[in-house]
C-alpha cells in the first residue's frame, strides 16, 4: 500500500462490529491505514458522494436499506475507490451480485479477522491501482492520431483506439470481437498472408497496406505490427499501428506523374536534337539534288524524300513543344481574341453534328505569352474534343478571371497561389477511361487508329501550358465527356481591382454541413469556412450526413454536398435531406457534372453548383448567393 495515509470507511449499524474492526486495523502490519464509521445508509450515501476515502466497507445490512443498493448508488455516484461487500452468511448469490455491481471483493463476517481483511484491502487498492494504470495507458492511445488496435492470432479485435474509430467508421463497440476481414477488405490477400508469415517468424512486420472502409473509401495505410506475448489474459497477440497516408500517397502520384513526363521529355528532348541533326543534311542535300538532277525518275523521288523529311521536322518541332514549349517573343495576349478566332475556325471547318458555345468573361484579363502556340494549345484541345464526338455532340469553351487561394493550392499539387485565367474545354463525346487518363500528356501515346494521331498533340499542349507558367487539370467520365481546364498566370488590366481575402464575403457565424468522402477537401473546405467567420461540420458520406443533419436541423443554415460518393451518392443524399426538410439550402460540388446529374439536381430544387477544385472565393460567393436567394 502507499505511504500516505489510507483512509476506510466501515459503514455498518452494529457498533460492536465497529469495534470489533478497529481493534483488527490496530494489528495491521503496515502503519497509516485509519479506520471511520458511519452506521446508517443515509449518512454513508451522503459521505461517499465527497470522494475522501480510498477504500469502502460496506455491511450488507443497513436497517431499513441494503449494502447492495448503496454499493450500486456509490458507483453510480461516480467513486473510484474500491467497495468490500461484507456479508453475514456469506450468499452465494448476494456475492455474486456484488461483483457484478462492482465491488472489489466480498468477506463473510463469520470468517472474518485481522490477516484476511488486510489482505483483502491490500488486494482491492493494488487492483484499483492496476485499473487505473490501465485506463490511463488507453486513453493515451485513445489521444494519439494513429489508429491502434490489438487482434489475436485468428484476427479478432480485442483493443480499438479512438483514432482507429476515425479511420475506418467502425465504433468500439462493432469492432471488438470481430475479425478484420468483416471489416475492411485488404486489397492483396498474398500480401497479408506474407505479412502474417513474417511476423510469426521475426516477431515484427511493416509495410504499406491498400484497404477499404466501412463507407466504402479507399485508403492506403503504413502499417506496423509486433507480436505481443500475452494480452488481457490471452495468448499471443498482435498489436497493429496503422498511419493514414492516402494523401500523401496521392500527392506522391501526382508528384511521381509529373516527374516522369519531365523524365520523357528530357530524353524526348535529347532525341529530337539528334535528330534534328539528322535531318537537316538530308533535307539540305535533297533540296540541292532538286535542281542538279535531270532523270525524270529522281525527280519524281526527291519530293517523296523532302515531303517526309519535313514531316519529320515538324515532328520533332511538336516534341521539343512538348519538352520546353518553344521559344518565341512574348506579349500582352488577349486570350478572348485567340477564342474568337478559333470559334470561327470550328464553324468553318467541324462537322455540323456538333454545338459549338462559347462563354467569356467580359473583362477577362490578358497572359504574358506567345499567340501562336497559346492558339495551338487551344485548337489541339478542340480537335480532340471533336474526334471524341464522332456521332456529334456539345463542344464549350469559357474563359474566366480566377485567384487561386490556399485553398485550391493544397488541392493541387501545381497549383501556386495568384490569378489566373481558366480556359475550359469540355465536351460530351466518349470520354477517357481511368486507366488511360494518367498517360495522355506523354509523348507519342494515342488511343487513335495507325496514321489518325502522333501522340503529340496533348504532350504539345502541356509543354507550352508548362512553359507559360500554367497548368491543366483533365476531368473524365466514359461516355459522358471530358472537360479540360487549362490555368493561365493572369496579368489584370487596370479597371480590375486586385482581389485578396479582405474582399471576400464573410458569414455571420451560420452553420454549414459539408458532406466529402476526401478528407483533405473536407478540411480545408472546413478551414475556409471558419476563417470567414462560418461555423463548419463535416460528415464522409450520405448516410453519417443525414444523422447529422437530423441532429443539428434547426442550427444547419445549408449544405455543401459532393455529387459522387460511395455508400450513397449526392442525389440520394439530397432526397432525403429534403424528406426531413423541404426548405434545405442545397449546394452540389463535383469534379466533373455531367448535363443529366445537373438537370437531376436542378429538378429537385439545388439552386448552386461548385466545380472541384474550388477557391475560397468560389466557396464563400456561392454560399452568399444561396443564402439571399430563399428556396
Amino acid at each position: 500500500m502507499k505511504n500516505s495515509p489510507i483512509r476506510v470507511l466501515l459503514i455498518d449499524d452494529d457498533e460492536d462490529d465497529y469495534i470489533l474492526t478497529r481493534d483488527w486495523f490496530s494489528e495491521f502490519q503496515v502503519a497509516g491505514c485509519g479506520l471511520e464509521w458511519v452506521s446508517s445508509y443515509e449518512t454513508a450515501l451522503h459521505t461517499i458522494a465527497r470522494h475522501q476515502h480510498d477504500i469502502y466497507l460496506i455491511d450488507y445490512r443497513l436497517g431499513e436499506g441494503n449494502g447492495l443498493e448503496l454499493l450500486r448508488a456509490a458507483v453510480a455516484s461516480g467513486t473510484s475507490a474500491p467497495i468490500i461487500l461484507l456479508t453475514g452468511q456469506g450468499e452465494r448469490d448476494i456475492d455474486i451480485e456484488a461483483m457484478q455491481a462492482g465491488a472489489a471483493d466480498y468477506l463473510e463476517k463469520s470468517q472474518l479477522n485481522a490477516a484476511l481483511l488486510e489482505r483483502s484491502i491490500r488486494y482491492a487498492l493494488e487492483r484499483k491501482r492496476a485499473e487505473r494504470k490501465i485506463r490511463e495507458q488507453a486513453a493515451l492511445l485513445d489521444v494519439a492520431t494513429d489508429a491502434i488496435f490489438v487482434c489475436n492470432l485468428k484476427n479478432q479485435i480485442l483493443f480499438w483506439n479512438k483514432a482507429a474509430e476515425r479511420l475506418y467508421g467502425w465504433k468500439e463497440e462493432e469492432a471488438l470481437g470481430k475479425q478484420t476481414i468483416q471489416l475492411w477488405r485488404e486489397d492483396s490477400v498474398s500480401q497479408f498472408q506474407s505479412a502474417f508469415n513474417t511476423l510469426l517468424k521475426n516477431g515484427a512486420w511493416e509495410g504499406e497496406l491498400k484497404q477499404t472502409t466501412k463507407s466504402g473509401n479507399q485508403i492506403v495505410v503504413e502499417s506496423r505490427w509486433t507480436l505481443v506475448p500475452e494480452f488481457d489474459s490471452k495468448a499471443q497477440a498482435i498489436l497493429v499501428v496503422n498511419t493514414d497516408i492516402t494523401q500523401k500517397k496521392q500527392l506522391e502520384t501526382q508528384f511521381f506523374r509529373a516527374q516522369r513526363l519531365e523524365s520523357i521529355g528530357t530524353l524526348a528532348s535529347g532525341i529530337a536534337h539528334d535528330l534534328n541533326n539528322v535531318l537537316a543534311p538530308i533535307l539540305m542535300t535533297a533540296q540541292l539534288l532538286e535542281s542538279q538532277l535531270k532523270d525524270e525518275r529522281s525527280k519524281k523521288l526527291l519530293p517523296i524524300l523532302i515531303s517526309n523529311a519535313k514531316r519529320g521536322a515538324n515532328l520533332v518541332k511538336q516534341v521539343l513543344s512538348f519538352t520546353r514549349g518553344i521559344e518565341g517573343e512574348r506579349t500582352m495576349t488577349q486570350i478572348k481574341h485567340l477564342i474568337t478566332e478559333i470559334q470561327q475556325i470550328i464553324k468553318e471547318t467541324f462537322p455540323k453534328s456538333i454545338q459549338v458555345t462559347t462563354n467569356i468573361s467580359p473583362k477577362l484579363w490578358t497572359v504574358l505569352g506567345n499567340a501562336t502556340q497559346l492558339h495551338q494549345v487551344l485548337m489541339n484541345l478542340c480537335v480532340n474534343a471533336r474526334d471524341a464526338m464522332p456521332d456529334g455532340g456539345r463542344l464549350e469553351i469559357s474563359a474566366d478571371n480566377i485567384y487561386i487561394d490556399e485553398n485550391f493550392a493544397k488541392m493541387y499539387i501545381e497549383a501556386r497561389v495568384g490569378n489566373y485565367i481558366l480556359v475550359t474545354i469540355s465536351d460530351t463525346g466518349v470520354g477517357i477511361p481511368p486507366d488511360i487518363l494518367d498517360r495522355i500528356f506523354e509523348p507519342f501515346f494515342t488511343t487513335k487508329e495507325l496514321g489518325k494521331g502522333t501522340g503529340l498533340g496533348l504532350s504539345t499542349v502541356l509543354g507550352i501550358v508548362k512553359s507559360h507558367g500554367g497548368f491543366i487539370n483533365v476531368s473524365s467520365d466514359v461516355n459522358r465527356g471530358s472537360k479540360f481546364q487549362v490555368y493561365l498566370p493572369a496579368q489584370q488590366i487596370p479597371e480590375i481591382p486586385e482581389e485578396n481575402d479582405t474582399e471576400l464575403p464573410k458569414g455571420n457565424g451560420e452553420l454549414i454541413l459539408v458532406i466529402d468522402d476526401e478528407d483533405s477537401i473536407r478540411d480545408v473546405t472546413k478551414t475556409s469556412l471558419e476563417t470567414y467567420n462560418y461555423k463548419a461540420i463535416t460528415a464522409s458520406d450520405g448516410i453519417e450526413a443525414i444523422a447529422l443533419y437530423a441532429e443539428h436541423r434547426d442550427q444547419i443554415e445549408i449544405v455543401l454536398t459532393d455529387m459522387i460518393m460511395p455508400v450513397m451518392d449526392g442525389l440520394t443524399t439530397i432526397r432525403t435531406l429534403q424528406k426531413i426538410n423541404p426548405a434545405v439550402k442545397i449546394i452540389a460540388v463535383s469534379g466533373l457534372l455531367s448535363s443529366d446529374k445537373v438537370n437531376n439536381a436542378t429538378e429537385i430544387g439545388v439552386k448552386a453548383f461548385l466545380s472541384k477544385p474550388y477557391t475560397a472565393k468560389q466557396l464563400l460567393q456561392t454560399i452568399g448567393t444561396v443564402k439571399s436567394n430563399e428556396c
